[in-house]
């Protein structure tokens, strides 16, 4: 745990890591993720020394997204990031699809 933590943080890193070995992460893999999501929460409520602006301006915590950026996550891509992807592949009349839409036109 990174310097300056508390029980709480430490309860949440260890739950995290837990859940993400549940999920079939590797041991590495699980402390990292559980110690970016604590630091995150901790400069969100400013008992961090550094914190980036997207941790700052970020209008959902990390545990309330719950991975929706992540291209693997539960549902899989958000509506945004599959749009930026056609986008990037000049999609005609992307900005009118809806995420089944645009997951059709990219072949998912």
């Amino acid at each position: 745990m990174p310097a300056g933590s508390n029980r709480k943080h430490e309860r949440q890193y260890e739950h995290i890591k837990q859940s993400a070995q549940d999920r079939g992460e590797s041991t590495s893999r699980a402390k990292e993720i559980a110690a970016r999501t604590v630091n995150k929460e901790r400069a969100r409520a400013g008992e961090s020394g550094t914190a980036s602006k997207a941790s700052l301006r970020d209008p959902k915590s990390a545990s309330q997204r719950g991975g929706e950026r992540s291209h693997s996550g539960a549902q899989g891509p958000t509506k945004e990031q599959l749009c930026e992807e056609a986008r990037k592949r000049d999609i005609q009349g992307r900005s009118a699809m809806s995420k089944q839409q645009l997951k059709n036109a990219l072949g998912r």
